[in-house]
C-alpha cells in the first residue's frame, strides 16, 4: 500500500499534491485541514484518513477524531495533530504511545519536517511531514510518501512541493 502523507494545509491545497499522490492508495492527513472543502477535494481524489488539528472548526471535528489508531499490512499506526517529537512528546500522545505501542507515529502541528526512529519505543518510526499549506513560519511546503507491504515500511520519500513565496505568486 502506498501512502501520501500531508499535514497543516490550512485551507490551501497546492495543485502539485495531486500529481505526487497520483499513485497512492490512500492519503493520510495529520491535522489542520483548514476547511471542509479541502477535505472534500482530497476525498474525491483518494481514500482519506485524518485527524483534526487545533485550527479545525466543529464541522471538521465532527467528521474526524483527535486521535486515530489503525493497522495496515500488520503495522499499527497512530496519528494525532499535536504530538511533539521523540523525548518531548505531548503528554496525551505519550500516554497513547505507551499504551498502544504503534510501529508508526504520525503528527503535524510544528510545521517542521522530521522523520526518525524512536529507540525508546521499540524503534517506532516518527513522522511529521512538515506543512503543505501557506500559513506558518515554514518556508518550504513538504509532503511525504511511503509504502507499507507485508509488515515492512519502504520507499520513504520527502517531497518539496514549493516555497511559500512561489505559491503566493501563483495565487496572485
Amino acid at each position: 500500500m502506498k501512502i501520501g502523507l500531508i499535514s497543516d494545509t490550512h485551507s490551501y491545497l497546492d495543485p502539485k499534491i495531486f500529481q505526487h499522490f497520483q499513485d497512492c492508495d490512500e492519503i493520510w492527513h495529520s491535522g489542520d485541514f483548514g476547511n471542509i472543502e479541502l477535505i472534500e477535494e482530497l476525498e474525491s481524489f483518494k481514500p482519506l484518513k485524518g485527524v483534526y488539528g487545533n485550527i479545525d472548526d466543529q464541522k471538521i471535528r465532527a467528521k474526524y477524531k483527535e486521535h486515530l489508531i489503525f493497522s495496515v499490512e500488520g503495522i499499527k499506526i497512530y496519528i494525532t495533530h499535536i504530538g511533539g517529537y521523540p523525548n518531548k512528546y505531548n503528554p496525551k500522545a505519550k500516554a497513547i504511545i505507551e499504551k498502544e505501542m504503534p510501529q508508526i507515529f504520525i503528527c503535524g502541528h510544528s510545521h517542521i519536517l522530521k522523520i526518525m526512529t524512536d529507540k525508546k519505543y521499540n524503534n517506532m518510526l516518527y513522522i511529521n511531514p512538515g506543512a503543505a499549506g501557506l500559513h506558518g513560519f515554514h518556508t518550504i511546503q513538504t509532503i511525504v510518501t511511503f509504502e507499507i507491504n507485508q509488515q515492512k515500511i519502504s520507499a520513504m520519500k520527502v517531497i518539496e512541493i514549493g516555497t511559500k513565496k512561489t505559491a503566493y505568486k501563483r495565487l496572485s
